[in-house]
């Protein structure tokens, strides 16, 4: 079950956006100038030349570059001459993520620091925050934003907490009085966001990374991290953590010991990267560095910064399967493969997740949506099936005989709501079956006929996709053999 409360934070090394927690907690304007000094004005090219130096990337997931989406809008600003609008994506819709909202509650003044640096860079007429309607994060920031004067107007726009409404281009739509969804075409916001005008939008962690480099300078800043990847990343640590928090470290540590600080016990695999990202090995996580280029060397993705383990006592497959199910429900419905390719996809890893299929059927429904979406919902639901493919193939070979793997659904992964309260699964009294085969008529998916033409079926719960189907098939039947039961 997802979280209703901020977890703990923890920091590996020198502390730089959470700096001060310890001492202050929520940081107001007084402790927030205490530790951090004061700020002052940047002109657009040197702020340019700064974010450039630390090769500042998106925090968000998508990782690009801020210096060119800083560049993009001052050229668009003069091309059309046009004023410009910030906005800070602090939505944060995925589910298993919470950095952000920690930024917003215990450092509201360092993301503001950001935003201003940028409205003043680029003479915008509006700085716009976009925060969920979980209303975890906006007390604090309203009370910021109380606390300080802002350079230009600010104000805070609740969206629906839900996953494709942090998408950049759902903000927008979101800001604009449009629904919350991505727009059905690639659309640049640089060209044309908020109001029409050139718009820079970026994750609310980068705005807040902004302000510290701003305060460091360059090479101060690079003091941490790789050469590749200067400063500190944020992290959320949940799943099976023993101490699940948002940790704070520098680019290139051994994530062995995020793993250990939140005393994350074995596993069968580990998500980086979030719903979005991959699944890697226990042995390739004790491999792995914090950074993007460390978690691409053993397969996974940075992303936006989320670790979730797993524990030996959880089903890897079962967990899969029922995020894949909650991404299929997200999609906006605006593109073929959103619309139709994500279902077929939770169902082929329900099916094969049932014993039911082999894995070819996930690999070939992956397939049918990467690449062709209208944004990157497809591809990174794809991008997350397979990696459980390949990570949990020995779950997979013994949810292929249909006995499963002997592990229960917990409901680790951080979803909205609680898993399946009562989950249901078949049996079969074989002194009564004659084998007439109209169960396997109803629901095929789940139900097959043997060489001797009599029912046969994984003994794992039924996916709830097809609860209906299975209770239909017990009413079919002539000889009152088959049964929908708990599932223990």
């Amino acid at each position: 079950m997802r979280r209703t409360t901020v977890p703990p934070v923890a920091c590996i090394g020198e502390a730089r956006l959470t700096a001060g927690f310890a001492e202050f907690g929520r940081l107001d304007l007084m402790a927030h100038e205490d530790v951090h000094g004061p700020i002052g004005p940047v002109e657009p090219a040197a702020l340019l030349r700064l974010a450039e130096a630390i090769d500042l990337k998106g925090k968000g997931g998508a990782g690009f570059p801020f210096a060119r989406k800083l560049r993009a809008v001052l050229e668009s600003c003069e091309r059309q001459d046009l004023s410009a609008v910030v906005v800070v994506n602090a939505t944060e819709g995925e589910p298993a993520s919470w950095k952000d909202k920690v930024l917003l509650t215990r450092a509201p003044h360092l993301v503001l620091d950001g935003a201003a640096l940028a409205a003043y860079a680029l003479d915008a007429d509006e700085i716009v925050i976009g925060v969920s309607d979980d209303e975890i994060g906006r007390p604090s920031l309203t009370e910021a934003l109380q606390e300080r004067r802002m350079p230009v107007p600010t104000t805070v726009v609740t969206v629906p907490h839900r996953f494709i409404s942090g998408e950049g281009g759902a903000l927008v739509n979101g800001i604009n009085g449009l629904p919350h969804i991505p727009p059905g075409t690639k659309k640049r916001s640089s060209d044309s966001g908020v109001g029409g005008l050139p718009t820079l939008l970026s994750n609310a962690e980068t705005y807040a990374q902004l302000a510290v480099a701003a305060r460091l300078g360059p090479y101060e800043y690079a003091a941490l991290g790789t050469d590749d990847e200067p400063g500190t990343v944020l992290l959320t640590v949940t799943g099976s953590a023993a101490r699940p928090a948002v940790v704070e470290c520098a680019a290139g540590t051994p994530l062995r010991d995020i793993l250990d600080l939140c005393e994350v016990p074995d596993g069968p695999g580990i998500l980086v990267g979030g719903y979005h990202g991959k699944w890697i090995s226990r042995e390739a996580a004790e491999r792995a560095e914090v950074s993007r280029k460390g978690l691409a060397a053993v397969g996974g993705a940075l992303g936006a910064g989320i670790v979730v383990p797993l524990g030996h006592d959880t089903c890897p497959l079962g967990e899969t399967a029922q995020v894949v199910r909650y991404l299929a429900g997200e999609s906006a419905g605006q593109c073929g493969p959103c619309k139709m390719g994500l279902p077929d996809l939770a169902r082929a890893v329900d099916l094969a997740t049932a014993g039911s299929a082999p894995v070819e059927v996930v690999r070939a429904a992956a397939g049918d949506v990467k690449g062709r979406g209208a944004c990157s919902h497809p591809d990174g639901t794809a991008r997350f099936a397979l990696s459980a493919m390949e990570v949990f193939a020995d779950d997979l070979r013994l949810h292929a005989t249909g006995e499963g793997c002997g592990k229960r659904v917990k409901g680790v992964m951080g979803l909205p709501g609680a898993p399946d309260a009562n989950p249901q699964k078949l049996t079969l009294d074989w002194s009564r079956c004659d084998g007439h085969g109209l169960c396997a008529h109803v629901v095929p998916d789940f139900i097959r006929l043997d060489g001797n033409g009599y029912p046969a079926f994984p003994p794992t719960p039924v996916p709830s996709w097809l609860r209906q189907g299975a209770l239909k098939a017990v009413k079919v039947c002539p000889e009152l053999a088959l049964r929908l039961v708990k599932a223990e």
